[in-house]
Formats: C-alpha cells, sequence, structure tokens
C-alpha cells in the first residue's frame, strides 16, 4: 500500500486533510503543515523521502522547495501552476536536476477570467 504525505502551508487546510481522510477511512496519509520555502531538511517526515510529488504552489511558485528536493530524487513531479513565468522558472530547474518535461496540459477553470491552470509531468531521466 502506498503512503501518503500531505504539506500544506495553512494550518486549517491540514485540519481538514486529516478530517476528509479520517472520513474516508484512510490510514495511510499523514498531513504537515510548514512553510516549503524554508530549510525542510530537519523536518521528519522530509527526511523520509518520496517517490512521485505533486505540487500546487502559489502563484509565487516552488523554487525554493525544489532546490531542496534535489537529494531525494523522485521518480516523478507533477507540477501544477496557476502561473505559466513561475512553471516556466520552476521546469528549467528541474530540468537542470535531471527531469525530462513528459506531458503538458491546460485547464480553464475559471472560464470568466484570464486565469488558466497548467499541468506538467516532470520524469526523472536517472530513476
Amino acid at each position: 500500500m502506498s503512503f501518503i504525505v500531505g504539506v500544506e502551508g495553512v494550518e486549517e487546510m491540514v485540519t481538514r486533510a486529516n478530517q476528509n481522510a479520517a472520513r474516508n477511512h484512510l490510514s495511510n496519509c499523514e498531513f504537515y503543515r510548514a512553510d516549503l520555502s524554508k530549510d525542510l531538511a530537519a523536518l521528519p517526515w522530509y527526511k523520509q523521502g518520496f517517490n512521485k510529488i505533486i505540487l500546487d504552489p502559489p502563484r509565487t511558485g516552488a523554487l525554493e522547495v525544489i532546490r531542496q528536493l534535489q537529494g531525494h530524487n523522485p521518480e516523478m513531479i507533477l507540477y501544477i501552476s496557476c502561473n505559466p513565468a513561475a512553471l516556466s522558472r520552476d521546469g528549467a530547474e528541474l530540468v537542470k536536476q535531471g527531469y525530462i518535461a513528459k506531458k503538458f496540459c491546460v485547464m480553464d477553470m475559471f472560464p470568466h477570467t484570464s486565469h488558466v491552470e497548467s499541468m506538467m509531468l516532470f520524469v526523472n531521466k536517472n530513476a
């Protein structure tokens, strides 16, 4: 059975995630609150490593956490972005770390606005 670790910047979302897991009888999930722009090396959940990662950062992107992932070498990273410029910048960092952009799609989730969500799947060519 797979084990899932969720990390969120807002404590209320961590509480909701735990409630949803309990409501759905999921025992293979743990959720934590953390500022992913800070050093994560000492956090127990971070030390265990990951084989797949979903990143859904704010508009500013996820550059800080991507740089910290370098030692983990997950097989895949799905990056969900509401800011194409941040996805481009962060994607370039992932390519530097040995990832290949395999799939890309855009979703117009808010049709009455200029906002779109972009998703790119990066695969580790060394995994």
